[in-house]
């Protein structure tokens, strides 16, 4: 069976709504069934949405902290607020942007988003992704009885790279990261490092067929994937490196 990705078609959300009845409206429309051992790669934009995570910029209050970091990289205090609020860890910048971390994950301005929303709003990143995924997939299997897999996707920039990809915030009923340690290269020598991305790399899959624009395909199906579904709860640590472990970080640093 060969991988596919069935791209899911929904209307534009402005106002915070219930994310499981228009699951189940979207795939309605669409004519599509969610079959057993599905993978589904939510946006993480579209979550968001529908917690109400968006906020007005003028409406922030400006610490001391935040002051700084907007003059040191300059930009925008009231914006800079928000990034600092959000982001686990500031390790740098340049002008414009902070580079931050949320989640374990290294973004320009912690991944705050202020590309699908109107004016002076922002949307920020789902509160507990990995709540989320994990209550989704179960509430899937309690209503439609399938096993399936949950991925949340945003879009990354890449170091030194044109574009950008999907990278996966949270997932649910899969395993995340495939040990290849100990297994044979072409030329027969072990592998003493090698992590697959299992999360990572469906996320990106999916995220080419979602689109970056106006597509309006907030959700996306990968079937027949092959990766491992799993029933123990998925934290995002487990795709997460530490600092202290990372060439990028360790090079930024150093």
């Amino acid at each position: 069976m060969n991988l596919t990705v069935i791209p899911l078609t929904s209307r534009k959300k402005t106002e915070k709504f219930c994310f499981f009845d228009e699951l189940k409206n979207i795939i309605k429309s669409s004519k599509v069934v969610i079959k057993e051992g599905d993978i589904l790669v939510i946006s993480s934009k579209f979550i968001s949405n529908s917690q109400g995570r968006i906020l007005e910029i003028e409406k922030s209050r400006v610490c001391e902290e935040a002051k700084k970091i907007a003059k040191k990289f300059n930009t925008n205090e009231k914006f800079m607020e928000i990034v600092y609020r959000e982001s686990d860890k500031i390790l740098g910048g340049v002008a414009g942007f902070a580079m931050a971390t949320t989640n374990g994950i290294l973004a320009p301005n912690a991944g705050i988003d202020k590309s699908n929303s109107k004016g002076t709003k922002i949307i920020l990143y789902p509160n507990e992704p990995d709540k989320f995924a994990e209550e989704l997939k179960r509430r899937i299997f309690l209503e439609l009885k399938l096993h399936v897999g949950i991925i949340i996707v945003d879009s990354r920039l890449m170091p030194a790279r044109i574009g950008t990809t999907g990278v996966a915030i949270a997932c649910a009923g899969i395993e995340p990261t495939k040990d290849l340690r100990g297994e044979k290269d072409l030329d027969g020598n072990p592998l003493k490092v090698t992590f697959q991305a299992t999360a990572d790399n469906l996320a990106s899959i999916a995220n080419h067929k979602m689109g970056e624009g106006d597509d309006l395909h907030p959700i996306a199906i990968v079937r027949d994937s092959g990766c491992e579904l799993t029933n123990r709860k998925i934290v995002s640590d487990e795709m997460i490196i530490p600092y202290e472990q990372c060439v990028y970080i360790r090079s930024f640093s150093s």
